[in-house]
C-alpha cells in the first residue's frame, strides 16, 4: 500500500496559510537601511538636490563686502558709545542725601584710591572714630565703598602680626562721586584696590599729602590737586611713544630726557623718577605791572612727594632723595632705611616723619 506524505511545514493550531506575515530580513529592518531606502526613493525634485542659482561674482563680492564693512562699523560705534557713557548713578543711592563728612570721605578715597581709616578719623572726623565708622558702615552698606583688613610688615619690633585697616572706593562709588559735582575740575578718581604687596605703601601717600598740602597752604597756595603716579606715569608714557614713533632713529636716552625736561620730572641714571604723588596748586603773585594790583596774579606751581619704606634697596633710596622729592619715611621704617644709607648723613637729614 502507498502512503503519500505532503513535505509542507505542520502550522499552529488556528491559523491558515493566508494569514502568514512575510519573512522580512534584518539588513531591511535595520535604521540605517531604512534610512537609505527613503533617500533614495525621494523624487529627484526635491529642492535638496539643486544648487541655488549662481550671481555673477561682479555683483556678489562688493555687495558682500559692504554688508561687512556696515556690520564692523555698527560694532565700533556701539562700542564706542559703550566706552564714552558714564555708568549709571547707583540705584539704592537715589534719593539719598549724605553729609559733607561722607562726601569728603568718598572725595579722598576717590582721589589717593587708598587710605587708612585711622587717618581719615584724624583729618576729617577730628578724632571721632565712633562717628567715622558709622558712616562708613553706612556707605558699605550702599556699596559706595570697600573696607579692607591688611597685614601690616614684620619690622622687629612686634611679636605678633598687626592688622590695618584700609579703605578704597567701588566703581558704584566713582559713579555716584562722578555724578554728584564733587570732583574738582582737572582731578582724576581711582576705585578698588591694586597691588595688594603695595597697599601698606600706598595708603602712607595720603598722610605725607596732608603734611604736604598744609605747608603749600600757609604759603598761599590754593586750588589744590593730586596726580598719583599712574597718572604721571600714563603721561609720559604717551609721549615716550609719540617721540619713538616720529623719530625712530632717535636715541632712547635722548628721548627719555626730552619727555622728562617736558613733564619737570628729574632724569638720574638714564632713568626718569617718578613720585608717588604730586600736588599741583596756584599760587598769587603781587604784579607791579598790572592796573589791578589788588587782585594781583595767580601761577601755577607743583611739589613732588615720595613716601620710603624699608622694602627699598639703597640705589633705590639715593634716587628718589637726589631727585628733589619731599621724602616721608614712616618711623617703624627709618631704622632699616638708615642702616642702608647709614654712610650718607646728608641724605637722612632730608628724610621727613610720617
Amino acid at each position: 500500500m502507498r502512503i503519500d506524505i505532503s513535505q509542507e511545514l505542520p502550522r499552529r493550531r488556528g491559523t491558515s496559510p493566508s494569514l502568514r506575515k512575510p519573512e522580512v530580513s534584518r539588513q531591511e529592518t535595520h535604521p540605517i537601511a531604512r534610512r537609505m531606502k527613503a533617500l533614495e526613493e525621494r523624487p529627484r525634485e526635491n529642492r535638496l538636490n539643486h544648487a541655488p542659482p549662481r550671481r555673477a561674482q561682479s555683483q556678489s563680492v562688493p555687495r558682500e563686502r559692504e554688508v561687512r564693512t556696515r556690520k564692523a562699523k555698527d560694532l565700533r560705534d556701539a562700542t564706542d558709545e559703550q566706552r564714552t557713557q558714564r555708568n549709571p548713578i547707583p540705584s539704592q543711592t537715589i534719593g539719598m542725601h549724605f553729609r559733607p563728612e561722607e562726601r569728603t570721605v568718598m572725595l579722598e578715597l576717590g582721589r589717593f584710591r587708598v587710605i587708612r581709616t585711622n587717618d581719615l578719623a584724624d583729618t576729617i572726623y577730628e578724632g571721632e572714630v565712633r562717628k567715622l565708622d558709622e558712616d562708613l558702615r553706612r556707605l558699605r552698606s550702599k556699596g559706595l565703598i570697600e573696607i579692607r583688613h591688611i597685614n601690616l610688615r614684620r619690622n622687629g619690633t612686634r611679636r605678633h602680626i598687626a592688622l590695618l585697616q584700609v579703605a578704597t572706593l567701588t566703581r558704584d562709588g566713582r559713579a555716584w562721586l562722578g555724578e554728584s559735582g564733587e570732583i574738582p575740575k582737572g582731578q582724576t578718581v581711582y576705585d578698588g584696590f591694586v597691588k595688594p604687596r603695595e597697599i601698606e605703601h600706598d595708603s602712607l601717600i595720603y598722610r605725607a599729602y596732608r603734611d604736604a598740602a598744609a605747608r603749600i597752604e600757609n604759603d598761599g597756595g590754593s586750588n589744590l590737586r593730586v596726580k598719583l603716579d599712574f597718572e604721571i606715569k600714563a603721561d609720559m608714557q604717551k609721549d615716550l611713544h609719540r617721540a619713538q614713533k616720529t623719530d625712530p632713529k632717535r636715541d632712547t636716552a635722548e628721548i627719555r630726557r626730552g619727555v622728562a625736561e617736558k613733564h619737570d620730572l628729574p632724569f638720574i641714571n638714564e632713568k626718569i623718577q617718578i613720585p608717588d604723588a604730586r600736588i599741583e596748586f596756584e599760587r598769587k603773585v603781587d604784579d607791579s605791572q598790572s592796573p589791578e594790583r589788588d587782585q594781583g596774579s595767580r601761577v601755577g606751581g607743583h611739589e613732588d612727594i615720595e613716601v620710603l619704606t624699608a622694602t627699598y634697596r639703597r640705589g633705590h633710596l639715593r634716587s628718589k632723595v637726589q631727585a628733589g622729592f619731599r621724602v616721608y619715611a614712616f618711623g617703624a621704617d627709618r631704622s632699616s632705611i638708615t642702616a642702608k644709607i647709614e654712610d650718607d648723613h646728608d641724605m637722612m637729614r632730608e628724610i621727613l616723619d610720617l
